[in-house]
């Protein structure tokens, strides 16, 4: 290993072999503490450490997995949220809101996070999402390059994609989705949409195969694709599963390291928080960094006030279920094959913010067939935004989350467009020919009023968390990372991942996020 000496932030010379001490002649353990090993977290890991002379430590508080060795509930594709296991899974719920119902908020507790219980969704943030942020450094162009150098992508083009990246994107065509997800494609193109081979291309309004990080049956994580066994080997990379992380620890205004659950300390020349967008916040404010008041009524001193958590953005999600014919219904794999993503009429210009997905993901014993199958209908512009506040100051409490979902009667509107365009679909050939009977809303909902309600009654969460800790000029009241993830006010802590969008993007967020992570990862020499 290279002992080179370099300098760290605050100007110190140590090697990455022998960290310098800590305030106080602690040993720090390393240059930069990564917190959280998921979408951003792995990302970071490996970039940092690629430079031999950087000591990087990475606290994950699930468990590790050789990254060929994943469990079948995070390792296969037709598994989503691992079940439910909460061996791998927050098990969070929302408060009830304004719809008035809690809501299950599946992040995953895995090296690899939530992409190891996601869909597998590999599409980007649209030039109209980054364009809606405005924020230097952060346009569509300037993010290319990283999302290029992410992936290898099969199909597309090579401005577009990358050809030698970590992570294996691979571009499902009709011959790889189920007969029920063809049918719901013809039956978008019967109503007169257009076929769109890559949505990550200039035109993406319209209906076709999803592009996926899966291959052959397996969902690859951050964990197995940028933590591979020749990374985690490196001398100056040393990863920390199933340690969770109280608080970041402070000295004036500078972050020297993390103090654990069970109160262990950690010493580091950087803290750089990617526990995801629940996650790094609550770390934040149990840290005192957030709003004052609330910090002050929970007894937290407060370092710096920030608004952390008040900015909650996530896509609102209804599910148009049809019981199916069984003799029709065939195959059932892949679970997530293709979508329609369109613009409501209620779209601003150039976003596309409704979509509807063919999903086999049902529960099939509420089918009087046997077997079902949804078409899921997303809101993926939504303009509500909910909040995410502390219980308590203890670490293992789940925060609270009010994701805030439809409270914004524009968000009502366009959703409700959206469904009643899936039944249009649903009732099209030639899908229609595999349906026994629609389940939700059911036949009986023929007036919009129905429909909303049965919408209120049953909406659910895309699971696209972020905007608790957002990026923006410190001029910004909302904002608490400057666009460099930097924490405003506060040396020697950055936060990276969705927690800092400005807003929620129009789509899956989980390339966004290792993207985002790559770019910040470029900052460091």
């Amino acid at each position: 290993m290279n002992k080179q000496s370099h300098s760290t932030q605050d100007g110190r010379q140590h090697s990455a072999a022998n960290p310098a001490a800590a305030p106080g002649g602690a040993a720090r353990e390393a240059d930069v503490i990564v917190v959280g090993g998921g979408s951003a977290g792995a990302v970071l890991a490996r970039r940092l450490s690629e430079n031999p002379r950087r000591a990087v430590l990475l606290l994950e508080a699930g468990h590790s997995y050789e990254a060929a060795s994943y469990p079948a509930a995070i390792a296969s594709s037709d598994i989503l949220g691992a079940n439910g296991d909460a061996a791998f899974e927050w098990g969070y719920r929302s408060e009830p809101g304004y719809v008035g119902h809690a809501i299950g908020a599946v992040r995953g507790k895995v090296l690899g996070g939530s992409s190891g219980v996601n869909g597998a969704v590999a599409i980007r943030a649209r030039p109209a999402d980054f364009a809606r942020w405005n924020l230097p450094g952060w346009s569509y162009t300037e993010m290319l390059p990283f999302f290029k150098r992410l992936e290898t992508r099969s199909g597309g083009s090579d401005a577009l994609h990358g050809r030698s990246g970590p992570l294996p994107v691979r571009q499902l065509t009709r011959a790889d989705i189920t007969p029920m997800q063809r049918a719901f494609m013809d039956a978008t193109l019967a109503c007169g949409f257009r076929a769109v081979a890559d949505f990550d291309g200039e035109d993406a309004n319209g209906v076709g195969p999803y592009s996926m990080n899966v291959v052959d049956g397996v969902r690859v994580n951050t964990g197995m694709a940028f933590l591979p066994a020749a990374v985690r080997a490196a001398p100056n990379l040393r990863i920390r599963p199933d340690c969770m992380v109280d608080r970041i620890l402070f000295d004036g205004q500078r972050a020297i390291g993390v103090q654990l659950a069970d109160g262990e300390q950690l010493f580091g020349g950087e803290v750089i928080l990617s526990a995801g967008s629940y996650g790094s916040a609550a770390i934040l404010l149990r840290s005192g960094v957030g709003p004052a008041a609330d910090l002050r009524a929970l007894g937290i001193e407060v370092v710096a006030d920030l608004a952390v958590g008040q900015n909650l953005a996530d896509h609102p999600f209804y599910y148009n279920a049809y019981a199916a014919r069984p003799d029709a219904l065939g195959a059932q794999s892949p679970v997530i094959g293709a979508k329609l993503w369109t613009a409501s009429s209620g779209a601003r210009p150039e976003e596309l913010d409704l979509h509807i997905t063919a999903t086999h993901l049902f529960p099939h014993e509420q089918s009087p067939t046997g077997v079902g199958f949804v078409l899921a209908v997303a809101l993926t512009r939504p303009l509500s935004r909910g909040r995410l506040t502390l219980a308590s100051r203890d670490p293992l409490a789940a925060p609270r989350i009010d994701l805030g979902f439809l409270s914004a009667p524009e968000d009502r509107a366009r959703l409700l467009e959206g469904v009643k365009l899936a039944r249009k679909i649903g009732a099209g050939a030639p899908l229609a020919a595999m349906v026994h009977a629609e389940l939700s809303p059911g036949p009986q909902a023929q007036s919009d009023d129905a429909i909303l309600a049965s919408i209120m009654d049953t909406v659910d969460t895309y699971h696209h968390p972020t905007s608790t800790a957002p990026m923006g000029p410190r001029s910004d009241p909302s904002a608490v990372v400057d666009t460099d993830a930097r924490v405003h006010g506060l040396q020697g802590l950055r936060v990276v991942d969705a927690s800092i969008f400005p807003d929620v993007p129009s789509v899956a967020t989980n390339i966004t996020v290792i993207a985002t992570a790559e770019r910040i990862a470029s900052l460091y020499a």
